[in-house]
This record gives C-alpha cells, structure tokens and sequence, in this order.
C-alpha cells in the first residue's frame, strides 16, 4: 500500500470530485484515477461511485477515507519527532566515568548543563576506566570520560584534561611543612594507604620500594574515595590522583613531596567513532569538553623548604 495514494484518496472523498482534487494536489486527474484503481484492486472493492456532480465514496471508501486519515497523522507525527531527533536538542544520553572522577567532574557540569532549557536527559554510568570504555564500545555508554585508556578502532579519544597519582597527605599531620628528610622520615614511619587494583597506585608502590622508601605497614583499600577519607582522618599517607583529593576539600590534603614519584593521568573523552550525531548529540559532547577545558588546573604541589643551613 502506497501512502501517497492513501493521500490522494482522502483528498478525493474530502471535495467529492476527482477534478478539484487534482487541483488541489497539483497533480493529474489521471494520477488520481489510477490511485483509486489500484486501491480497489489491492482492497477487492468498490471505493468511488462516479455520478454527474462528482463521485460518491462507498461504505468501504468511507471506512478507507477514516482510517488513511488516522494512518497520515501518524505518520506526519512520526517524521516530526524523527525530524525533531535530528535537529533539536532532543534525547537521551549516558556518561561513564568512574566514580571519583565524577565526584568532583560532574556536579557543576550537571548543574549548568541542567539549567539550560533543553529536552536532553542526562544518565550516569560509574564503573572503572576498562569498564567505561567496554560499555561505550557496547553502546550502552554514549559519552565516556575515562582515565589513560587503550586505543580501540571504533573509539574516537579526545584529551579533555590532565591529572597526576601523587603521595598525599593531611596538611595539618602527615603533609604538614618539611624537609625531604623529614617527609622520607614519614614516609617510611607511616602507614601507606592507597587503592590495589588502581594501577598507578600499584606503579607508585613498586618504585618507592625500589627506592627504599616504602613503608612496613601497607593498607589496602577497595576504591580512591575509602583511601582518601582515611588520609583525611590522619591514618597514614595516601596514593590518590591530585584531583581526588583536592575537591571538597581545598588545602587539607597536600601533595607530601614533589620530589617523589607521581605519575601523570590524561582524561579522555571517548565516544564510538559511528555515533549517531544528532544535534543534541553534539550539544552534549561539546558541553562535556568544555567544561573539562575550564576546569581548575591540577592543584599545585607544594614546595619542598631547602633544608636549613
């Protein structure tokens, strides 16, 4: 079934003459008459009764009439929620990061993101790096913020910001003012609290062995959030990424040494290579990197006093 003869034959029963029908569609009178008879043919019946003012539309070509009208206005609202898809700020949207980073990432994205007066819906995703970067190869994730990942052929990775694993430490205790000595002192008095499935936390901890520095006591935690609140109550010096444990609490958690190990972290947004870019797509994703590029720069170490002479 054709639906541009479904249009023609409800313009034909609505003026009840096949010539002003033409007229008012811009097309043939023929056109019309072999819509109508490949109507009749595809239903086996009789649509239209020709008689000197016009035609009369039969009880089947009523019923035709009714529904192709319902059918029409099904699908022009169809095409306008499609048409809308496309163009319009309209959809629905997954962001996957891990749970840290989206502490201190997505509170103010969010906020302003959600202020704007669109009809984008925003979901969140939390998981590690390997596991968002799976879930947007699996395209349950459309936007994933994920920390030093791998290269994939459908990905597309856009360096949205930098951060660094460094040995942190309570302002006021364990990362309080010093020389190297003293801090190398804590260091190796110190309890060491750090994330064991978090590899640069594992990277840190091989070179400070291999440096003699790493301490007898050794506390594994199950996630950064756990390590950072046992830094923050004094319990020992922990691993953490600067950015982790700068947010909500400025100051009170300090770099211990910028002369020990760090290791540097790039933040990637990554999305498939074959997504489907809608405008509202597009408003997310350029919305995300733009919030990362006016993101504060990774809170500065704090520098090591010369020691006295």
């Amino acid at each position: 079934m054709d639906l541009t003869h479904l249009r023609y034959f409800r313009m034909i029963a609505e003026v009840g003459n096949l010539t002003a029908a033409a007229k008012r569609l811009g097309v043939a009178q023929s056109t019309l008459t072999t819509a109508v008879k490949r109507l009749e043919k595809h239903y086996d019946s009789t649509l239209l009764l020709r008689n000197s003012r016009g035609v009369t539309v039969t009880p089947t070509g009523r019923e035709l009439a009714s529904s192709a009208g319902e059918i029409l206005g099904m699908v022009e609202e169809m095409e306008e929620r499609i048409r809308g898809l496309e163009n319009d700020d309209v959809g629905e949207f997954t962001i996957g990061c891990h749970e840290s980073l989206g502490a201190y990432f997505l509170p103010q994205f969010l906020n302003k993101f959600l202020e704007t007066d669109t009809g984008i819906e925003l979901r969140v995703w939390n998981g590690t790096s390997e596991g968002v970067r799976q879930a947007v190869i699996d395209r349950s994730v459309h936007f994933g913020l994920i920390v030093n990942p791998l290269p994939h052929d459908e990905l597309v990775m856009i360096e949205a910001f930098r951060d660094a694993v460094a040995l942190i430490g309570h302002s006021e205790g364990h990362g309080r003012p010093g020389t190297r000595a003293e801090f190398e002192e804590r260091l190796r008095s110190s309890p060491l609290i750090y994330a064991d499935r978090v590899d640069q936390c594992k990277q840190i901890v091989d070179t400070l062995r291999g440096m003699d520095l790493l301490p007898e006591r050794l506390i594994t935690t199950g996630d950064l959030e756990l390590t950072k609140t046992l830094v923050l109550a004094n319990v020992g010096i922990g691993i953490l990424p600067r950015r982790v444990a700068n947010y909500g609490h400025e100051g009170e958690l300090v770099v211990l040494s910028p002369s020990f190990p760090e290791i540097p972290d790039r933040i990637l947004l990554c999305f498939r290579a074959d997504a489907h870019r809608t405008a509202a797509w597009r408003r997310t994703k350029q919305a995300l990197l733009e919030h990362a590029n006016h993101l504060a720069p990774i809170p500065a170490a704090r520098k090591t006093p010369n020691p006295a002479p």
